[in-house]
């Protein structure tokens, strides 16, 4: 019965419609309860979740944090321990000096030189005279220049002169279609000049010849310029000493112990010797600017893809790389550069080249270090106090007053550039080193080299040997460092604007000792990640530091904006005097 009555009661209530009302009801506040209780739970046990995800995060962060000061304190032993070392080495009578200079014709820019042979007041003959002679005499110390074309030059530089004076063309005519008319250059041995040696200092190409100028070399032919030589490079253009087994090592003009940096070395060394009126350099990670700065000259990196990479060995392998690789001017006087990329340009109308620059309309943005990163050298003293001269320059001069900044993101400075060169097909640099006939095999080259057996230097089998570590082209840790990368690029065009420039340093310390990058491999990451970001960048020598060695900074504008970084290159060269003849003026 109980049983019965129950059921009675059950099939009545089902029919009652208020029961019904009730039964929904009370369903339904359970329900919401139920829900409330659970999304509670949730939200709690969530809250509890990411309170611990966080703590781990801290934890994991301060335990990150830890151990990059520990590897940096250990790097920095390291460091201290070979830089005695190699002081030892290299100390004791090894620095050669420097002839001084003779010849006033060699302090003028190459903006003046020009000017006065198209005005007759010297010839394009006395002016290819001056720098032969300077080349004769500071080679034999400095071995910058690898190959030359002296006696095609010569022909050259008559047929210049009678031009002139023939008086058929106008001199401003001339200035307009042949700026540099009469006037001697170098560029490095691995853009092409016709007729010279192409090896890019690969011992395999060493009697390669050029059967036609690189692009940017015909424009400065077009320009009247006149290339007298070619200059030394890293093997294949991969490092930042300038030393190979073709040509030898380039020592520095300001102490002979010292590196000329890479690849672009010998055109730096040469220009800073005064042994040609300017210079072309090509830079994927720093080889224009990196010389630039150990030799105390100005070298500017262009916007991507408005100079022309014809030409260039080895080649770009990927769109990327392309968009990395730059050629540009290198020289002694900021007045040179304008011009100089104006002519190798073709007067890109992208650049605006013609816009004038009022410096007092510049924001001025600066960092003075990549934050820490733990296998590259911290930023000596002296360049860094040489970002305080250059605020108190702009307050005082423009009443500009420089913000500085902290981009956290450049600490990755150096994987990020190593991501983004991976490519997703081409020669591999065992394939390059091989001169694209085949591999060499690194191993067994390796142990000739021990014997001194092999053709190729020992940093070229090394780079070969680790070219395959770190990340692969599209994998995960790829993946992250591009999109690093990516935000770093939009914080600093954020940061930028249309009308704003950022000073970095160069590099972290002046010219070490000869083969010193060894130890230091990673201090290249400076210049690298501007390649990267895809930004145009100019150095700025600034006087030499307490070692006797040339410092100075790089100022980096947008895209396009190159014309800013000339103008900042020009102002601070008024203030500061810029390029500091080595050897001193006789």
């Amino acid at each position: 019965m109980p049983g019965g009555g129950c059921g009675d009661f059950n099939k009545q209530y089902e029919k009652n419609s208020k029961f019904q009302f009730v039964r929904r009801f009370r369903v339904s506040v359970v329900s919401k309860l139920s829900q409330i209780h659970s999304k509670s739970h949730v939200a709690g046990r969530q809250r509890r979740l990411l309170t611990r995800r966080a703590a781990e995060m801290g934890n994991e962060n301060s335990w990150n944090d830890y151990g990059r000061r520990i590897s940096k304190v250990i790097f920095a032993f390291v460091e201290y321990v070979f830089q005695v070392l190699f002081g030892l080495v290299y100390g004791g009578g090894a620095k050669q000096s420097m002839p001084p200079i003779e010849d006033l014709l060699l302090l003028e820019s190459a903006s003046t030189i020009a000017l006065k042979i198209r005005t007759q007041k010297i010839t394009s003959e006395q002016v290819l005279d001056s720098f032969i002679e300077r080349i004769k005499q500071v080679n034999p110390v400095l071995n910058c220049v690898v190959a030359d074309r002296f006696d095609e030059a010569r022909k050259e530089a008559q047929e210049a002169d009678q031009l002139i004076q023939a008086q058929r063309i106008p001199q401003e005519t001339l200035a307009n279609e042949k700026p540099f008319l009469g006037v001697p250059f170098t560029t490095k041995d691995c853009i092409p000049v016709k007729g010279l040696i192409h090896s890019s200092g690969l011992f395999s190409r060493r009697h390669n010849r050029a059967e036609a100028d690189a692009a940017a070399i015909s424009l400065l032919r077009k320009a009247g310029a006149i290339p007298i030589g070619l200059t030394n490079v890293s093997e294949l253009c991969m490092w930042w000493e300038s030393a190979n087994n073709i040509h030898g090592r380039t020592n520095n003009p300001y102490d002979t112990t010292r590196i000329v940096g890479g690849s672009s070395g010998g055109e730096g060394c040469a220009q800073a010797a005064a042994a040609s009126a300017f210079g072309i350099g090509s830079d994927i990670g720093g080889s224009i600017r990196m010389p630039a700065f150990f030799n105390g000259i100005f070298g500017h990196m262009p916007t991507p893809l408005t100079v022309p990479l014809t030409g260039q060995y080895p080649a770009p392998i990927s769109e990327e790389q392309t968009k990395f690789l730059r050629i540009g001017p290198m020289c002694r006087r900021a007045e040179d550069l304008l011009p100089l990329l104006k002519v190798i340009s073709g007067n890109s109308p992208k650049l605006r080249l013609d816009e004038p620059v009022q410096i007092k309309n510049i924001k001025i943005f600066y960092q003075e270090t990549d934050g820490g990163s733990k296998l590259v050298s911290t930023v000596s003293p002296d360049i860094r106090e040489l970002f305080g001269k250059i605020s108190s320059h702009f307050e005082r001069a423009h009443a500009i007053r420089a913000t500085k900044v902290s981009l956290k993101r450049f600490i990755k400075s150096g994987p990020m550039w190593f991501a983004n060169m991976k490519a997703p097909s081409g020669p591999t640099f065992g394939d390059q080193l091989a001169n694209l006939k085949g591999r060499i095999n690194p191993w067994w080259e390796l142990f000739k080299w021990m014997f001194g057996k092999s053709n190729h230097s020992f940093i070229a089998l090394a780079t070969c040997l680790v070219e395959k570590g770190g990340c692969s082209y599209g994998d995960e840790k790829y993946q992250y460092l591009v999109k690093e990368r990516d935000a770093l690029r939009l914080e600093v065009l954020d940061l930028l604007g249309d009308d704003g420039v950022f000073l970095y340093p160069t590099h972290p310390t002046s010219a070490p000792y000869h083969h010193q990058p060894l130890v230091r491999p990673f201090n290249f990451s400076y210049t690298g990640i501007i390649n990267v970001l895809k930004f145009p960048a100019t150095h700025i020598p600034m006087g030499l530091d307490r070692h006797g060695l040339p410092i100075g900074v790089q100022v980096i504008s947008r895209e396009c904006n190159d014309r800013l970084c000339l103008a900042v290159a020009r102002e601070l060269e008024k203030a500061f005097g810029g390029w500091v003849p080595p050897g001193g003026i006789a």
